[in-house]
């Protein structure tokens, strides 16, 4: 194994992160409207010396099971869920190096006022900001975005290419890096001459530009994303820094490590320089017989209708009407390959109760992983070893009982060991997560579109003074 382990967290601006636990009595996330129980959030994460907390966000109402979103509502499945952008400056505050990825979606938003929001939040953080680029697949987001129906997935990704074109002519390309000038006695702030429109036409947007906002520590935010689909796989394989996977084997995780570092290859990046982050909820504590007794105790408050909520707005089916044989088709032909195996090892020959389907699913199709530090550190290890991975995403079943869990027993033995970091690096998010500097690297392509718009616009000066010249 190779370099250190890093970590992020994972978590939703809302109530609950896994069905029905909140009900239990040490589930604390329904303090979500209270900036206090983020910004202690905030520096739990960092005394661990975790690397970043990861937002996952949607746009819609969970509503296929049952034909509607009651049971959503009831078991507050992703809902009420906050924008989880406004909490980041808070959390900031509290702290000097912890980073933060926000999901923000391509599909029903624009680059302009997308690029502008991320580059406050790259200025107000020093630089700590990532960006979780998706899109949007639920029905009931596009109704609410004024669609008739769910934008189908290669026009979904096709748009999300042409919004990071504009987006990155926006980062990179819009002001140079001397810009802002401050002149006090000469009476000039920014100097116009070095402030370009970015004049993006693309099949999806039209930005003339230029953009709002001078250089930002990162230009750039640091790039999650997390497709696992062919068609998202190539994405992910052209734009993202990190990949941030929700797969429940090291077999499964791997195929998506190697596919995807062998599509970045083909696209002239070093492979090395994609990381990848697979979501793993830890049940931590001082030893395995209390972890599993912590685990038996969380099973009694999950939520059978809660976690076929959840699967039905994954897969697209009703669980109270579909059975086993129509959910393998369809994860099948959606390229579902972790759901496959998990339902395959929980049963080979098949035949699952509700009760039983539901069980398997209590907390996600994610890696669990159960025990005391030694345990968990062990299995954290093998993973990495077996699939190559750079971090984890860590999820939570209870908030903040499992991060201060798992802060409290298992990172010192992972630091003991060498495997994580015990003090941060200096610089962005982007350099303490990759090491390089704080900008994009040279192969990435959004340093080609900046690259390819300079040496447009010097062709276009150049024309100019000839015609100056010749008059």
């Amino acid at each position: 194994m190779s370099g250190r382990i890093r970590l992020n967290a994972v978590t939703v601006n809302g109530p609950t992160v896994s069905p029905g636990l909140w009900a239990h009595p040490d589930e604390r996330a329904h303090e979500y409207t209270s900036l206090g129980h983020w910004r202690s959030l905030a520096r739990t994460l960092e005394d661990a010396r975790f690397d970043a907390i990861f937002f996952a966000d949607m746009l819609g109402l969970y509503d296929v099971h049952q034909g509607s979103a009651a049971p959503a509502l009831r078991q507050a499945i992703q809902v009420p869920l906050n924008d989880p952008t406004y909490l980041i400056p808070a959390m900031a505050a509290v702290t000097e190096h912890l980073g933060f990825a926000v999901t923000v979606s391509t599909t029903y938003d624009q680059p302009y006022p997308v690029a502008r929001r991320l580059s406050t939040l790259d200025v107000l953080t020093g630089g700590r900001v990532g960006w979780n680029v998706v899109t949007s697949n639920l029905a009931s987001a596009a109704r609410a975005h004024g669609y008739a129906d769910e934008v189908p997935a290669q026009e979904r990704y096709d748009r999300g290419d042409d919004f990071l074109a504009a987006a990155y002519k926006l980062w990179e390309s819009s002001w140079e890096d001397d810009a802002v000038v401050l002149d006090k006695p000469g009476r000039v702030h920014s100097d116009p001459a070095k402030v370009h429109d970015v004049d993006h036409v693309g099949p999806w947007f039209q930005v003339p530009g230029p953009h709002l906002i001078g250089p930002t520590p990162q230009r750039t935010p640091f790039l999650f994303q997390a497709g696992s689909s062919e068609r998202g796989r190539e994405f992910a394989a052209t734009h993202a820094e990190a990949i941030f996977l929700n797969t429940p084997t090291a077999k499964a995780t791997k195929f998506i490590v190697d596919d995807i570092r062998q599509r970045a290859e083909r696209h002239g990046r070093d492979p090395a320089s994609v990381l990848f982050f697979p979501k793993l909820t830890p049940i931590a504590a001082a030893s395995d017989e209390e972890a599993r007794e912590r685990y038996a105790d969380f099973l009694r408050y999950s939520s059978t209708e809660g976690i076929f909520t959840l699967l039905g707005a994954w897969t697209g089916l009703d669980f109270a009407e579909v059975g086993e044989d129509r959910l393998l088709a369809f994860v099948e032909r959606a390229d579902q390959r972790g759901l496959i195996e998990s339902l395959r090892r929980t049963r080979p020959g098949g035949g699952w109760s509700v009760d039983e389907l539901a069980s398997v699913f209590a907390f996600g199709t994610s890696a669990l992983t159960i025990g005391g530090p030694s345990a968990i550190a062990d299995e954290i290890e093998q993973y990495v070893e077996a699939t190559g991975v750079d971090g984890f995403n860590i999820a939570s079943i209870i908030q903040p009982g499992t991060i201060a869990a798992f802060a409290e027993h298992v990172v010192p033995e992972l630091q003991r060991r060498g495997l994580v970091q015990r003090d941060y690096a200096p610089g962005t998010l982007r350099e303490k997560l990759g090491g390089d500097g704080p900008h994009l690297r040279d192969d990435h392509p959004g340093r080609a579109i900046a690259q390819d718009v300079a040496w447009r616009r010097e062709r276009s000066d150049a024309a100019t003074a000839a015609r100056g010249a010749g008059r």
